[in-house]
């Protein structure tokens, strides 16, 4: 009895493994999410060897503030620029031709960066999969949600990031 009763208190204390993870999302899935209950859309832009890609992965996106704030707002996409998946959007067809070869760069993500490839890179999306900004490189916790509210609560569209950013200061 006494052994039953120490097993239930300590399993009170135990940690959870309730822990909110961002939810990820096809291209594909996000614009058909879109249609039905419009939220902006962050494109996570990575490669399998990219070290900051996985820093940002193992830090900034496993903040809990972090994971709370984009999946309240945002339809979060994980797109492998060097990956094999053939996206059709607008009646036009994306690929990677030479998938499979070392470094070789999908088609959409050519288009998302507008050639300028750069991992990691966020493109952010309106409600009508319209391109906002790029932001390149590994983001700290505190910086990414700087961006992260400048989106999501249309500053963009009346202040740079620069104006937003001294505003928060």
């Amino acid at each position: 009895m006494n052994i039953l009763i120490l097993l239930l208190l300590s399993l009170n204390f135990m940690p959870s493994n309730n822990t909110e993870v961002v939810k990820w999302y096809t291209f594909q899935q996000a614009i058909d999410l879109q249609r039905t209950k419009p939220k902006k859309i962050i494109v996570d832009v990575y490669t399998e060897w990219c070290g900051w890609c996985k820093k940002m992965d193992a830090s900034t996106f496993t903040n809990p503030a972090v994971v709370k704030y984009m999946n309240q707002n945002f339809y979060c996409v994980k797109f492998n620029a060097e990956g094999g998946d053939t996206i059709f959007i607008a009646g036009q067809r994306f690929t990677n031709k030479n998938y499979g070869k070392a470094r070789s760069v999908h088609d959409f993500a050519r288009i998302l960066l507008q050639g300028n490839l750069s991992y990691p890179s966020y493109v952010f999306m309106d409600e009508k999969s319209k391109g906002i900004t790029i932001v390149k490189g590994y983001q700290p916790k505190d910086r990414w949600m700087q961006y992260l509210s400048y989106i999501a609560k249309n500053k963009y569209k009346t202040m740079t990031y620069d104006q937003y950013n001294k505003t928060k200061k």
